[in-house]
């Protein structure tokens, strides 16, 4: 058994965090290390540690002193690269619940090149899907029905692999650092798992599920659903329209810098296998916008060249609003209309007679270029569009530049 070191980040999930722990000791024993980190918690999360850390010599502990919260994006590469003493790490949430066997099936999968996940069981908090089991063990640890679960997870087993990614997943230290680890560009969270699995795939990484290993996941809890799940008088559980704001504004700004990176949403096919599309070198020239139209655009290109806003504003005033919520300079990003424009691809349009539909099509661009692009001049709707190279950059964002 290759013993694994599980990396846990925290943020006032002590309940969670307890039960998670005990799971690992009681269902896999001792031979395996778990980072724990607290991000700057006022719910005794820290105190807890400190005394898990005297009585299981193979934990370790680190904590963010705040005033602010790092967020899981920079704390998982912080365990990882300054506390894990194995060569094998495992993202893993604090409400995941380590059924027995599961570090058995990464054993069985797990190889320098290799990505394993294992297979969660989640109660029906969010939509089914093929890559999951749905079934209700509980949404609570206080209502956890640990006996029926480790009762039936045998029944669940199925003798294969599909190629799909989510956390838990393991893979060694060696080829985390060697692609720069998650990218801060999404701290404090939201989207650094999309961005890190597009990123094994285009370093040409293996992954693999197994479904013959097992977490018990209650899913979101912490700052997207800090109040925990819920039942209606029926017993039925909801989580929908129950996000903090402070989850929807950060998965809004972390879904902005996705776009600006890759140039499309995330996207996966059923079984969550990341499908990537080209990255090219777009430009935007946009007259006639309006700080709306400048806001939607901006994001969808590599450089946009703009007037004056229409009727009246700034670009700059654009510019000094958006800043503070992306690493990606807005300065280099968005030019005057009249600069010199040395972009492989350079789509014009009047953004007063933007539409939907017409939107639409600037989102799926990079799929339109890939199947039909030719080099040349056409016209389309109202886009006038010059292709002077089909050259893609996709591969350029493997290794993370900022990390």
């Amino acid at each position: 058994m290759k013993p694994i070191s599980f990396i846990q980040p925290s943020r006032n999930n002590l309940k969670y965090l307890q039960w998670s722990y005990n799971s690992i000791r009681k269902n896999l024993g001792y031979i395996h290390e778990i980072c724990m980190a607290d991000d700057f918690s006022n719910d005794g999360t820290w105190e807890w540690l400190q005394e898990i850390s005297k009585t299981d010599p193979n934990v370790k502990i680190h904590r963010n002193e705040g005033p602010t919260r790092l967020g899981h994006t920079i704390l998982y590469d912080t365990l990882i690269n300054d506390y894990a003493t194995n060569d094998i790490v495992m993202i893993y949430h604090a409400d995941m619940y380590a059924l027995p066997g599961l570090d058995v099936e990464i054993d069985k999968h797990i190889k320098p090149g290799v990505v394993v996940s294992v297979t969660r069981i989640e109660p029906p908090l969010h939509p089914d899907g093929p890559e999951k089991i749905l079934k209700d063990y509980g949404i609570e640890p206080e209502e956890f029905k640990e006996q029926d679960l480790l009762r039936d997870y045998e029944s669940f087993k199925r003798n294969t692999t599909t190629e799909g990614i989510f956390a838990p997943w393991a893979i060694y230290k060696s080829d985390f650092q060697k692609i720069g680890g998650h990218d801060p560009l999404y701290a404090p969270q939201s989207k650094e798992d999309s961005d890190i699995f597009n990123r094994f795939v285009l370093a040409g990484y293996e992954l693999v599920q197994t479904w013959e290993g097992f977490v018990y996941h209650m899913t979101c809890r912490g700052s997207r659903f800090a109040d925990g799940a819920k039942r209606n008088p029926n017993g039925e559980v909801f989580m929908k329209n129950r996000e903090t704001d402070e989850w929807l504004t950060q998965n809004n700004r972390s879904t902005r810098n996705f776009i600006r990176k890759w140039g499309h949403f995330v996207k996966h096919d059923a079984l969550l296998k990341p499908i990537v599309p080209p990255k090219y070198n777009i430009g935007f020239v946009a007259k006639n916008c309006n700080l709306q139209i400048l806001e939607t655009l901006e994001p969808w290109c590599t450089t946009i060249y703009t007037d004056e806003l229409y009727p009246v504003g700034r670009y700059q005033d654009y510019i000094e609003m958006e800043q503070s919520n992306t690493s990606f300079d807005l300065q280099e990003r968005i030019q005057p209309i009249d600069n010199e424009k040395n972009n492989d691809i350079l789509v014009e349009f009047d953004g007063s007679q933007l539409t939907n539909d017409s939107f639409q099509f600037l989102q799926q661009l990079p799929e339109i270029l890939q199947d039909s692009g030719e080099i040349g001049e056409m016209e389309l709707d109202i886009f006038k569009i010059t292709i002077n190279s089909l050259e893609t950059y996709e591969k350029e964002l493997i290794k993370c530049k900022t990390s």
